[in-house]
C-alpha cells in the first residue's frame, strides 16, 4: 500500500490555457490525433474545433481530479509489479481511501505519519534511511541548503502574503519528524518538548502528537480537522453528521 499527502490547485487548473492543458495530459497519455493536430499548430475546422472543446474540457477536470490521479498512479504501479513478478490479475487490495485535510494541525501529523511509515513499521531506523518517502528525498537535498523540485516546497510560517507551499519552517519540520521518529523507534511512549516549533505554535499536546504520527488513520475516518474547520466543512458540503469530531477535539483543539 502507499500513503500520500496530496494537494489539488484546482484553481490553477482552471486558469490553464487549453495548450497547457493539453500538454501536461501528454506527458501522462497519448492524447488524440486531434489534440496531436491542435498541439502542432495545424487549422481546425469548426466541428474540430468543438470536439476540442470538450476533450479539453474533459482533461481539465480529470488533471485535477484525485479518483482520476489514484486510478492512473495505481494502474500504472500494478503493471509494472505484474511484471516484475511475471504474472497477471489484481494488484492492489482494493480502491483506495481518502481524507480531507482541513487545517494546518491536521496537514502536520499526517505529514509526519507518512513520513515516519517506515520506521514505524520497523523497516528504517531513521527517516533519512526510510526508502521511498519524502523525508529522505528532503533531507538529502536540504544538505545542499535546497528543497526537492518534485515535491512541495516548505514556505516557512503563515504570514499576510503567503506563497504557495507548506505552512511551516523547513528546518523545523524535519527536526520535529527526526525527533518523533526516534521517541517512535525506541519503543517508548516518548515525550516531545513544546518547545519545539510547529508543535508550539499548533498547540498540540506533546502526547497527543505521538499518538497523531502513529495512529492517524485509526483515529480518524473521513475529514481531519479543528471543531471549527470541521464545522465550515460540513456546512459546505452540507452533511448533517460531524464524524470525528470527538477525536478532532481532543487530539487537535
Amino acid at each position: 500500500h502507499t500513503h500520500i499527502v496530496l494537494y489539488v490547485d484546482d484553481k490553477k487548473a482552471k486558469r490553464l490555457t487549453d495548450k497547457a492543458i493539453i500538454i501536461r495530459w501528454h506527458k501522462q497519455f497519448k492524447g488524440t490525433w486531434l489534440t496531436h493536430k491542435f498541439i502542432n499548430g495545424d487549422s481546425l475546422t469548426n466541428s474540430e474545433r468543438c470536439l476540442l472543446s470538450e476533450l479539453i474540457d474533459k482533461y481539465r477536470t480529470r488533471l485535477a481530479d484525485i479518483s482520476w490521479f489514484m486510478r492512473t498512479l495505481n494502474e500504472d504501479i500494478a503493471r509494472k509489479a505484474n511484471r516484475e513478478d511475471g504474472c497477471t490479475g489484481r494488484f492492489w487490495e482494493g480502491r483506495f481511501k481518502s481524507q480531507a485535510l482541513l487545517d494546518e494541525a491536521a496537514l502536520a501529523a499526517c505529514l509526519a505519519y507518512v513520513d515516519l511509515n517506515p520506521v514505524r513499521a520497523k523497516m528504517a531506523e531513521t527517516p533519512e534511511e526510510s526508502e521511498h518517502t519524502s523525508i529522505k528525498k528532503r533531507i538529502e537535498t536540504a544538505k545542499a541548503g535546497k528543497q526537492p523540485k518534485s515535491l512541495m516546497r516548505f514556505a516557512g510560517n503563515p504570514r499576510k502574503h503567503m506563497p504557495k507551499g507548506l505552512p511551516f519552517e523547513f528546518k523545523y519540520y524535519i527536526e520535529l519528524v527526526d525527533l518523533t521518529g526516534r521517541c517512535i523507534r525506541e519503543d517508548k511512549c516518548g515525550f516531545i518538548t513544546d518547545a519545539q516549533p510547529i508543535l508550539a505554535r499548533l498547540n498540540i499536546q506533546p502526547e497527543n502528537w505521538l499518538k497523531l504520527t502513529t495512529q492517524f488513520t485509526k483515529v480518524f475516518k473521513g475529514s481531519v480537522g479543528r471543531p471549527d474547520a470541521k464545522q465550515k466543512y460540513c456546512e459546505h458540503l452540507k452533511l448533517k453528521r460531524r464524524g470525528n469530531l470527538t477525536q478532532c477535539s481532543e487530539l487537535l483543539a
